[in-house]
C-alpha cells in the first residue's frame, strides 16, 4: 500500500480556526465547508459562463482549490474577504503620498523568489517598499495580473520581514530624508487568468507545515525511487557495480545530404574538448564537410496507444549516460544493455494521470515553434518513455497525499519537474547542471536533450523549499486568491488601498500558451479569450490589446479608493505598446504622476521613451483622482477654472525633488508641457473640449504658479525644493529629444531662451539633432519656417528686446552696461531670434494654429487611401479642434489615412482617435 497515503500526517491549525466571521472545529472542517459551497456554485451555468472562467471540470477545480483562500475560478468570496477585512473609504481621512521608485532587478537571488520559476516576475523585495510607502498595516493591496504571486509575499513580508532587513531599509529611508515605515502586513487579493499562476501564488501565500513537508517530500522521492529506480540503474565500466542515472543526453538523428548515412548529430557535432557544437564537422561515412542547415531530420513510425495512430517523431538515440557510484560520478556511452531497458520502459503502459489531451492551436507552438515537426501534437508526447513513467507516478503520489494543504504542497513541489522532464530541457554540456535547461517564454525542442532523473531534479529542490520557507511564515487570514480576468473583479467599489500590478505587455510572453503544459496535468487550463495579448493566431492587434488593457485598468479605477495610487510595472521595447498603455491608463480615468527608469544608470523619461526607444523596464506611478475633483469638475464642466483645478491636484501629487547619487534630477511632470498633456487627458476622458489653448495654459502656469528650473510648483512646495536645491552643485537639467516638429519647437525654445542666436548660430546645433530619433512617417521640418512660425528675429530698428539684452550683458564683456538703445548693442543683436514674452506669444501661437488648421483640411479632403506626406502637429491640431466641435468623424477618418504605426506611436493622435471610435460607438 502506498505508505504515503497511510501516514497520519501532521496539520496546522488543528484546533478552532476563525474564518470570515465563520468558527470551525479545525482547518480541515473549514475546506470541507468552503468546498461544499463551491461544489454547488460550479453547478450553475451562469457562474461557469462569467468571463476568463477556466476550463475543467468540477472535480479538477475543486481538486485544486482551498476555498475560500484560493480558487481555481473565480473567486465567489472575494467581496466577502475584502469587507471582513477591510476599511470603509473614508473621505475626512488625510491621505497624501508620492510616487515612489523601484528596483525589479532588487531580490532575484532571495531563496523565496527561486522557490518557485514563473515566466516573469518582480522579486517580492522589490515590491515591499512600495506597499510599506503607499499602504499601512491592515490595509488591502489587489493585484490582478498577480502570476505566481510575488505582490502577496510582499505585503506578508512586511509583518514578518527579520529584524535585519527591517533596519538596513530604515536607515535607507533616513537617509533619503523619508520617515521610517510602518511595518505590519497588509491583506491582499491576487487574481490571474491562469489557473497555473494561482496554484502557484496560493501556494507561496497560504500557510503549510513546513517540517511536515520537509519529511513528505523526502519519502515522496524515496517511494518513487522504490517503485521505478530499476528504470534509472545502469552498469558501471567495471561490469560489475550499478550505477544511478543522473542524466541521459539524447541525440536527434540526421542523414546526410551526400551519402544519406545516418548521423548522431551529438556524437559527431559536439567538440569533446570545448563541449561546444562545431559550426563544420565532417560525415562518419563519406567524410563530407557538413553544418546543421544542411542535414535532414530521420523520422520513425510508432504506434501511439494513447491515441491509437500511428504517429511520425523524430528518430532520436541515447548519446551519453552521466551517472553515479556512491558520490562518484561517470560517463559513457550507452550499450546493449541500457538500450534493452528503455525498450523494456517503453513497452509499458502510459501512467493514468500523464494527460493526453490535443495540443489546442496556438501561437506558441504553430506560429513560432511549429512542435508538430517534433511529434508533438498532444501533451503526452512532451515526455520521453521513461520521464513519462517518473512524472507520472510523482503526480500521483503527491496527488494521493491524505492532507489536503500539504498535498497541494507537494503537488507545486513536483509540477517543477514538469519541464524540465520533458523534450524541451536541452542538452547544455558546457553548464554545470543539466536541470531545467529548457529555453525560457518558448516551447523550443533542440537536437540534443537531457533526459533527467527525479531525483536529479528534485532532491535539492526539495531541501532549497523547506529552507527558504523556514525564513518566511505566512499568515492564513491575509491572502485571497482567484482566477479570472481582470476586467471584472468581484469586489466592492472604492475598496482597495494600493494597487502593485506587473501586466503582460504586447507580445513579450504567451502566458496561457506556455502555462498550458502544467494546466494539463491539473485538468484546469486558461480561457484565452480575454487574455491581454497582442496574438496574431488569435487575431489580437495592438487595438485589440490596448482594448483589453483599458477595461482591465477601468476595474482598477472602479476598486481603488479616491486619492490612492497604483504602480504598474512596464516591460516592453515597443513605443506603441508603451503609447497604448499610456493611453488605457488615462481613458481609465488614472493620472501619470510619475514614469521611472529602473536600471542603475537612471535615464529620463523623455529618454526611454523618445521615438521607438522603450528599452527598458519602467515604473509607472498613477493616481485615481478624489472625489472632490471628479464633483467640481462636474458642476463647472470645460470652464478655465477646473482645468486650473486639475492642475493643483495633480501638483500636489508630484515628487517635488529627485536626488540621485547628491544630484538633483529634472522631474519631467512639473514640465508645463507635460502637464498640459496631463491636463488635455483629463478633459478628453471626461469627453469636454478642452478649456484652454497652449499658450493660454503656460502663460497661466506663469502667472499661477512658481517656476523651478524649468518646473511648476505649488507655493508651499518650493521651500521643500529650495532647500534641496541648495545642498546639491548644480541644478537639474531638461534632456530633450528632438523626434517630431513638437519637440523640435520645444529644443528650440529651451535654445533660445538661453541664448538667443542667428540662423547661422543655430543650425548647426539643429541639424545635430534631426539624427536617428526622426519619426518614420513625420516630415523633417525647414529651420526657418520653425523660426518664422514660433520665434522672433530682432532687425535692429527698435529697442534691443529684453531677452537679447539680458544674453548679451551676461555673455559678453564688452556689452555689459550698455542700454537696450545702444547702437553697438543692437549691432550685435539684429537678426538674433529670441523667444518671445507671453503675450506675443499667444498671437503667435494662435496664427500658427491658423496655419496648420488650413494644412488639416487638406489631409481630410485628400483623394486617396493613404497620405504621403504629413505632419504630426498638424494631425494633432486638426484632431483636437475636431474634438472641440464633437466631429469625431473627420477624427477617425484622417486616421485612416495615415499609417497605422503612425497613429499607435503617438500618445496624443492614440487618445483622439480612440476616444473618438468610443463616441461614435456610444452613439450607435
Amino acid at each position: 500500500m502506498n505508505q504515503l497515503l497511510g501516514q497520519a500526517p501532521k496539520t496546522i491549525n488543528s484546533g478552532k480556526v476563525e474564518c470570515l466571521g465563520l468558527s470551525f472545529e479545525g482547518d480541515a472542517a473549514r475546506r470541507e465547508h468552503f468546498l461544499t459551497l463551491l461544489a454547488e456554485k460550479l453547478k450553475d451555468p451562469t457562474f461557469r459562463k462569467l468571463d476568463g472562467f477556466p476550463l475543467g471540470t468540477d472535480e479538477a477545480v475543486l481538486a485544486m482549490s482551498d476555498p475560500p483562500y484560493y480558487t481555481a475560478c473565480p473567486n465567489p468570496w472575494l467581496a466577502d474577504f475584502v469587507k471582513h477585512h477591510g476599511k470603509p473609504y473614508d473621505p475626512s481621512k488625510a491621505y497624501a503620498r508620492e510616487p515612489m521608485a523601484i528596483d525589479v532587478s532588487v531580490g532575484k537571488t532571495d531563496p523565496i523568489y527561486k522557490a518557485h520559476s514563473y515566466h516573469t516576475k518582480v522579486p517580492h523585495l522589490a515590491i515591499v517598499p512600495s506597499i510599506l510607502h503607499f499602504t499601512e498595516p491592515g490595509d488591502v493591496v489587489l493585484d490582478g495580473f498577480a502570476g505566481s504571486g510575488m505582490t502577496g509575499v510582499a505585503a506578508q513580508w512586511c509583518g514578518t520581514a527579520p529584524a535585519t532587513y527591517r533596519h538596513q531599509l530604515e536607515m535607507e529611508w533616513k537617509k533619503a530624508g523619508v520617515a521610517a515605515p510602518k511595518w505590519g502586513a497588509r491583506k491582499v487579493v491576487l487574481n490571474d487568468l491562469s489557473p497555473a499562476a494561482t496554484f502557484i501564488a496560493a501556494n507561496y501565500n497560504l500557510p503549510f507545515d513546513v517540517e511536515a513537508f520537509a519529511k513528505a517530500g523526502k519519502e515522496l522521492l524515496a517511494e518513487v525511487e522504490r517503485e521505478i529506480g530499476w528504470m534509472y540503474e545502469t552498469l558501471h565500466t567495471d561490469g560489475k557495480t550499478k550505477g544511478r542515472i543522473e542524466f541521459t543526453a539524447w541525440s536527434q538523428l540526421y542523414s546526410c545530404p551526400e551519402c544519406t548515412g545516418e548521423i548522431n548529430f551529438t556524437q559527431e557535432a559536439l567538440d569533446d574538448d570545448s563541449k561546444r557544437v562545431r559550426d563544420n564537422f565532417p560525415c562518419p561515412h563519406c567524410a563530407a564537410e557538413l553544418t546543421k542547415p544542411r542535414l535532414e531530420r530521420l523520422y520513425t513510425s510508432k504506434l501511439d496507444a494513447a491515441t491509437g495512430k500511428t504517429i511520425q517523431v523524430p528518430k532520436r538515440e541515447p548519446a551519453l549516460i552521466c551517472y553515479s557510484v556512491g558520490k562518484t560520478r561517470h560517463e559513457k556511452k550507452a550499450t546493449a544493455a541500457d538500450l534493452a531497458l528503455l525498450g523494456r520502459i517503453e513497452a509499458l503502459a502510459l501512467p493514468a494521470l500523464v494527460p493526453t489531451i490535443e495540443i489546442p492551436p496556438m501561437h506558441m507552438t504553430h506560429e513560432r515553434a511549429r512542435m508538430d515537426y517534433s511529434g508533438v501534437t498532444h501533451i503526452h508526447h512532451f515526455f520521453l518513455p521513461r520521464a513519462a513513467q517518473a512524472v507520472g507516478l510523482l503526480w500521483a503520489k503527491a496527488s494521493g497525499y491524505p492532507d489536503a494543504r500539504l498535498r497541494a504542497f507537494l503537488i507545486f513541489f513536483v509540477e517543477q519537474a514538469i519541464w524540465g522532464s520533458s523534450i524541451l530541457a536541452r542538452y547544455a554540456p558546457t553548464h554545470f547542471s543539466q536541470v531545467n535547461q529548457y529555453l525560457n517564454g518558448v516551447y523550443y525542442i533542440g537536437s540534443q536533450i537531457a533526459e533527467c532523473s527525479p531525483w536529479y531534479i528534485l532532491a535539492g529542490k526539495q531541501d532549497r523549499l523547506s529552507k527558504a520557507f523556514n525564513t518566511f511564515r505566512t499568515q492564513i487570514k491575509t491572502v485571497v486568491v482567484t482566477t479570472g480576468t481582470a476586467t471584472a473583479i468581484p469586489i466592492q467599489d472604492e475598496s482597495i488601498d494600493y494597487i502593485f500590478t506587473d501586466p503582460p505587455f504586447g507580445e513579450n510572453i504567451y502566458y496561457a500558451d506556455l502555462n498550458f503544459l502544467v494546466e494539463s496535468w491539473h485538468g484546469v487550463t486558461t480561457d484565452a479569450k480575454p487574455e491581454a495579448i497582442i496574438d496574431r493566431f488569435k487575431r489580437k492587434a495592438l487595438p485589440e490589446y490596448q482594448h483589453l488593457m483599458q477595461r482591465c485598468f477601468a476595474e482598477y479605477h472602479r476598486v481603488l479608493k479616491p486619492g490612492r495610487w497604483m504602480t504598474v510595472v512596464f516591460s516592453n521595447s515597443r513605443a506603441s505598446v508603451w503609447n497604448a498603455i499610456q493611453v488605457a491608463l488615462q481613458q481609465a480615468g488614472f493620472v501619470v504622476a510619475e514614469v521611472t527608469a529602473l536600471d542603475k544608470v537612471q535615464r529620463s523619461y523623455r529618454q526611454v521613451t523618445s521615438a521607438n526607444a522603450v528599452n527598458q523596464d519602467l515604473v509607472i506611478s498613477v493616481y485615481k483622482p478624489n472625489g472632490g475633483l471628479e464633483q467640481r469638475l462636474a458642476a463647472r464642466g470645460a470652464a478655465p477654472e477646473s482645468a486650473w483645478d486639475f492642475v493643483e491636484t495633480h501638483l500636489r501629487q508630484l515628487p517635488i525633488a529627485k536626488v540621485k547619487d547628491g544630484v538633483l534630477e529634472f522631474v519631467v511632470e512639473r514640465d508645463p508641457r507635460r502637464i498640459y498633456d496631463r491636463m488635455i487627458a483629463w478633459f478628453v476622458r471626461h469627453d469636454l473640449p478642452v478649456p484652454l489653448s497652449a499658450e493660454e495654459f503656460l502663460d497661466g502656469l506663469r502667472t499661477r504658479h512658481l517656476d523651478r528650473d524649468g518646473m511648476v510648483y505649488l507655493t508651499e512646495q518650493v521651500t521643500e525644493y529650495d532647500r534641496k536645491r541648495a545642498q546639491t552643485a548644480q541644478a537639474p537639467q531638461a534632456e530633450l529629444f528632438v523626434s517630431d516638429e513638437r519637440s523640435a519647437i520645444d529644443w528650440l525654445t529651451d535654445f533660445l531662451r538661453k541664448r538667443p542666436s542667428t540662423y547661422q548660430e543655430i543650425h548647426p546645433d539643429f541639424t545635430v539633432q534631426l539624427g536617428a530619433g526622426w519619426r518614420k512617417h513625420e516630415e523633417k521640418p525647414e529651420l526657418s519656417s520653425l523660426l518664422d512660425d514660433s520665434f522672433l528675429r530682432y532687425d535692429g530698428n527698435s529697442d534691443v528686446p529684453s531677452q537679447i539684452h539680458g544674453y548679451l550683458s551676461h555673455s559678453f564683456r564688452d556689452m555689459r552696461g550698455l542700454e537696450k538703445t545702444d547702437p553697438q548693442l543692437k549691432a550685435k543683436a539684429k537678426d538674433r531670434w529670441y523667444a518671445p514674452d507671453p503675450s506675443k506669444a499667444k498671437d503667435l501661437e494662435q496664427r500658427r494654429e491658423k496655419a496648420l488648421l488650413k494644412e488639416f483640411e487638406t489631409y481630410r479632403n485628400a483623394v486617396g487611401r493613404r497620405l504621403k506626406e504629413f505632419r504630426l502637429e498638424v494631425l494633432r491640431t486638426g484632431f483636437k479642434a475636431a474634438w472641440s466641435a464633437r466631429d469625431y468623424k473627420t477624427i477617425i477618418g484622417v486616421a485612416q489615412k495615415i499609417p497605422e504605426e503612425t497613429l499607435q506611436e503617438d500618445e496624443k493622435l492614440l487618445l483622439w482617435y480612440d476616444q473618438a471610435l468610443t463616441r461614435m460607438e456610444a452613439s450607435g
